[in-house]
């Protein structure tokens, strides 16, 4: 509605139908070129996700925008007219936070989309989404903030409260920074991850000795899903004060060691052999090592490592126990005599001792692919 319009002092009705009018016909405008937009971006990924996530914001931006200047252009002289205003800025400054919060969140989906983690090598892929989620959560806080100072700044006590707090800065700074000092170490913690990335979405890691995968990453917290379905929450400023270790901070293949005690006169070149027929017959295996050595003597056993790879932690897992199995089996079939035996001259008894250990053994509560 022009600006130049004016309504009588006593037309309340006439300004009140104006005004439904007018946000009858934004309504129209925006179903309009909302379906407009999206013909001509079906194509882009990234339009197409702001689109959607700005659509329910944008609903109310577009009549909340026309009855104010239908308000700014009714009579000053018109009785409650600057109430009715200032209520109307208010909801059109939390629409368009909203709206502004809603084109972030549009912006990370759309980026997300376009770099699928459902692949093979997602490396690349769990990269940005990190830094995708964690910058777009940190700008959506910061624009939540700035809105809301925006809305109280329309209340002249609350200017008048502002004058008081520069007034008082000393003492007030020092106490808001203290309670404030979470928030705020866990946003530069954020940016600090998202930029640098030690850890990315669906990374796998070991913290405070649980395995587990990262699920989420938000502002103040990673979600951390340990192997039994328990999840883990832990502060994001922990990881930057704290070690911690990634498995696929620089690709997901591991390798996955098998530890057997077996007697002194057991043949290793057979083992070896039949090392390499598991690993050729398992899908786990991704060619890239398979090797069986004697690593240590106790008083009663030579103890051997099997090492054998997969193209991540939990194929090298199973691929684990599939080796374990088949090796014993083998020994229990060809050469049950070189079982760990305890050789004692009133009791030669059949010790069966064999140990399981995997990468990180003793540390982790059985978490699956480690205790082979």
């Amino acid at each position: 509605m022009p600006v130049g319009i004016r309504f009588d002092g006593h037309s309340w009705p006439t300004l009140l139908l104006t005004a439904v009018a007018a946000a009858l016909l934004a309504i129209l405008a925006h179903a309009i070129s909302l379906r407009v937009l999206r013909r001509a971006v079906r194509g882009s990924v990234i339009v197409s996700a702001m689109l959607e996530r700005t659509q329910r914001a944008a609903a109310f931006v577009w009549p909340l925008l026309a009855m104010q200047l239908v308000w700014q252009a009714a009579p000053e002289e018109l009785d409650n007219i600057a109430q009715m205003r200032h209520v109307n800025g208010i909801l059109l400054i939390g629409a368009l936070t909203a709206l502004a919060m809603a084109v972030i969140g549009g912006l990370a989906d759309g980026l997300i989309a376009r770099h699928p983690v459902d692949v093979e090598d997602n490396l690349h892929a769990r990269r940005i989404e990190t830094q995708t989620r964690v910058l777009s959560r940190s700008a959506q806080v910061l624009v939540l903030i700035g809105g809301t100072a925006m809305a109280l700044m329309t209340f002249p006590g609350a200017r008048q409260l502002g004058a008081s707090l520069l007034a008082s800065a000393g003492v007030l700074g020092i106490i808001g920074g203290l309670a404030a000092r979470p928030v705020f170490s866990n946003l530069i913690s954020g940016l600090q991850l998202a930029l640098a990335q030690p850890l990315r979405i669906d990374d796998v890691l070991i913290v405070k000795g649980e395995y587990g995968r990262v699920e989420e990453i938000t502002g103040t917290y990673v979600v951390l899903k340990i192997w039994d379905e328990r999840r883990m929450i832990v502060p994001l400023q922990w990881f930057i004060e704290n070690p911690f270790e990634n498995w696929t901070r620089t690709g997901s293949a591991i390798h996955q060691s098998v530890f057997l005690h077996v007697d002194f006169a057991t043949p290793l070149e057979p083992l070896r052999a039949e090392l390499k027929r598991i690993v050729e017959a398992a899908p786990e295996w991704d060619h890239r090592t398979a090797t069986l050595v004697a690593i240590d003597t106790t008083p009663q056993t030579l103890k051997i490592r099997a090492l054998v790879s997969g193209s991540n932690s939990g194929r090298a897992g199973d691929l684990g126990y599939k080796v374990r199995e088949g090796l014993l089996a083998f020994m229990a079939r060809e050469y049950p005599e070189c079982l760990p035996r305890v050789r004692n001259a009133n009791d030669n008894r059949e010790l069966g001792a064999v140990e399981g250990e995997g990468k990180g053994d003793g540390q982790l509560a059985n978490p699956p692919g480690l205790n082979s």
